[in-house]
């Protein structure tokens, strides 16, 4: 959860935050959906009835809005923001939700710490992806390949209809990043829109870290992942059932290994049959605090960037 990934499309109003020392100042987040002031307060009424419309305390979810407020409260300069999860099996200590949930409420908080400040709205959570490395596994829910990419293309082509020029994917499932980035290109080819690709921490299949103790392949239901699930829920991680699978072999490889030279294909039961990968059991939610308040302080920072990206320009 401490690497950021931002991938930006052809390569791949409200109220200031207080600062201290030059930073935001966030609210401690609590893993509740946020109410914030929206375009126009409730109690501003009075003086804005010349406005076209009054939005009352937003939550700055998309699907709040009713249909003829889109008009108004999304912009040109309004960020969208897709969270991406999955619904597969995470070994016998998780929920099959760990993806969607860490997916959602990450781009919760960061609509909490920057959304007033750089007009974010969080669209509804794609929950269910491209999960068929886990097909083996009976209850999976996951969309093929071309599937995926029909459904990233219809929500791209449904968001063009609005004034928005910003939309940020948000991917909490590793197995979708290839696709995803495809998908920036494709949305950014037929219907203009800037396009962005963002993790809570990038998977270390695709070049990102893993403890020493997992020897870098802290890949799925591991350290890190199982961590930041105890500190959102906690009364679903069952730690007694966890173990270490780690495929030792792999890291005696100098290419061939997750995120070596050498990619390879996989699934997640070819290392072992109960298809996790990783060394949960010494998880705790001190340490998926500490990972989710920094992967969301460092996206916040990078959709002030994305904010006014305009290819170098």
């Amino acid at each position: 959860m401490s690497l950021l990934i931002v991938r930006v499309a052809l390569h791949g109003g409200g109220k200031p935050a207080d600062r201290t020392n030059g930073r935001r100042r966030r609210a401690k987040y609590d893993g509740q959906p946020r109410k914030v002031v929206g375009i126009t307060a409730a109690s501003d009424q009075a003086t804005t009835a010349s406005r076209p419309s009054t939005v009352s305390a937003m939550s700055r979810r998309y699907e709040d809005l009713t249909g003829p407020e889109i008009e108004h409260a999304i912009s040109p300069s309004s960020v969208l923001l897709l969270p991406i999860g999955a619904i597969e099996q995470h070994g016998p200590h998780l929920p099959m939700s760990v993806d969607a949930v860490i997916a959602h409420e990450t781009a919760s908080a960061v609509v909490a710490e920057c959304g007033d400040e750089l007009d974010v709205w969080q669209l509804p959570t794609m929950a269910i992806s491209k999960s068929n490395e886990h097909a083996w596994s009976p209850g999976t829910l996951y969309f093929s390949p071309e599937t995926m990419l029909a459904v990233l293309r219809d929500i791209g082509r449904s968001v063009a209809t609005t004034k928005a020029e910003r939309l940020v994917l948000l991917n909490g499932h590793g197995g979708n990043t290839t696709h995803l980035g495809t998908a920036l290109r494709e949305l950014r080819l037929a219907f203009g829109l800037k396009t962005f690709l963002m993790h809570p921490s990038l998977p270390p299949a695709y070049g990102g870290v893993s403890t020493a103790e997992e020897l870098g392949m802290g890949i799925h239901g591991g350290l890190n992942e199982t961590s930041v699930f105890m500190h959102l829920r906690p009364d679903q991680v069952d730690l007694t059932s966890a173990a270490r699978k780690v495929p030792e072999g792999l890291a005696e490889n100098e290419h061939v290994k997750f995120g070596g030279s050498v990619s390879f294909g996989w699934l997640s039961n070819d290392f072992d049959a109960e298809g996790y990968i990783g060394d949960p059991t010494g998880a705790n939610p001190e340490l998926g605090k500490q990972l989710f308040d920094h992967a969301v302080e460092t996206l916040a920072e990078a959709m002030a960037e994305v904010k006014t990206f305009d290819f170098g320009r």
